[in-house]
């Protein structure tokens, strides 16, 4: 990395987290003009009274004729569970259905620190329960579909699958976990050398993570949740085949690879794979980006291999 590279990640990396503020910068990335391109279609399902918006990408129809069945990924976006939305992550869902040739339904979760943890989460769940029950996307079986999310999302991607199989309801066959945040403390105390080595200068800060945690949490107790934070789960049998992917320069680093070993040591087969050179959130960065590309590599691997 280059000094002034360094310099440019140093001046971005400015510490703690202004919640409107970082939801008005996210918000930048409306202003895609491709976005009305986009094959898409918005549906909705319920959780209690209150109706979770969902929004369905398709692959083109040369795209989804390459694959011997359809399948499709139920997809949870990033931003610290506090900002980004389906809107802000049209790209990246259009980008992934072109990629992999299947369906995405993309999750309107509601955010903290409005609606904190676990509303969130069981936002998600509906989804997940709506579309493994076949009221979603009836044509589509349990076995063709694939949970997946990015940063906060890869959180709510793990804590999904852990609740599906504790409550008995779904079994998910795979998962994608893209930087999953699935740990519970972003300071000092922590065990993973990640937070400490990528604390400070790469983005992502290990004092944004500790705000982002904090938004989230009703109170302290809810930091002892492993469906708030999937890493303290006491049993990790039954749970999905696993693809996770890290990035080098990110705290969340080794929490994601220990995550992958506690699952590969429980039975599941998990393949874990550390994109050198990357920082944290390089998912959302154009298809054309190296990091990209060797990350949808590894996703449509792992996809074929347990079609």
């Amino acid at each position: 990395m280059t000094k002034a590279m360094r310099a440019i990640l140093n001046a971005l990396s400015y510490g703690n987290i202004e919640v409107e503020a970082s939801r008005r910068l996210a918000d930048l990335k409306k202003l895609d003009p491709m976005r009305i391109f986009l094959k898409k279609l918005d549906t909705e399902v319920y959780n209690g009274e209150y109706k979770v918006p969902i929004r369905l990408y398709f692959p083109t129809e040369k795209r989804m004729e390459e694959e011997k069945e359809q399948s499709v990924i139920l997809f949870f976006h990033g931003g610290g569970w506090t900002t980004e939305s389906v809107e802000n992550y049209d790209r990246v869902c259009a980008r992934m259905s072109q990629s992999t040739g299947q369906l995405v339904a993309s999750v309107e979760y509601r955010l903290a620190p409005e609606h904190r943890f676990p509303v969130g989460l069981l936002d998600c769940y509906a989804a997940a329960s709506a579309l493994y029950a076949g009221r979603l996307l009836p044509e589509i079986p349990p076995e063709r579909i694939t949970v997946m999310g990015d940063s906060a999302g890869g959180n709510l991607a793990a804590a999904v699958c852990l609740l599906g199989r504790d409550r008995g309801e779904f079994f998910p066959k795979k998962q994608v976990l893209i930087y999953p945040a699935v740990n519970n403390c972003y300071t000092e105390e922590s065990p993973y050398p990640s937070v400490r080595e990528n604390g400070q200068g790469y983005l992502l800060t290990s004092v944004k993570m500790e705000d982002y945690l904090k938004l989230y949490e009703r109170n302290s107790e809810d930091r002892q949740n492993p469906y708030f934070a999937p890493m303290l789960a006491k049993d990790f049998t039954k749970l999905p085949d696993t693809l996770i992917l890290t990035a080098e320069f990110d705290p969340l680093r080794d929490e994601g690879e220990a995550f992958g070993r506690k699952l590969r040591e429980a039975g599941s087969r998990v393949e874990v794979h550390r994109i050198k050179g990357a920082l944290h959130g390089y998912f959302a960065l154009g298809i054309a980006h190296l990091h990209v590309q060797e990350s949808f590599q590894y996703i449509n691997g792992f996809l074929k291999e347990l079609a």
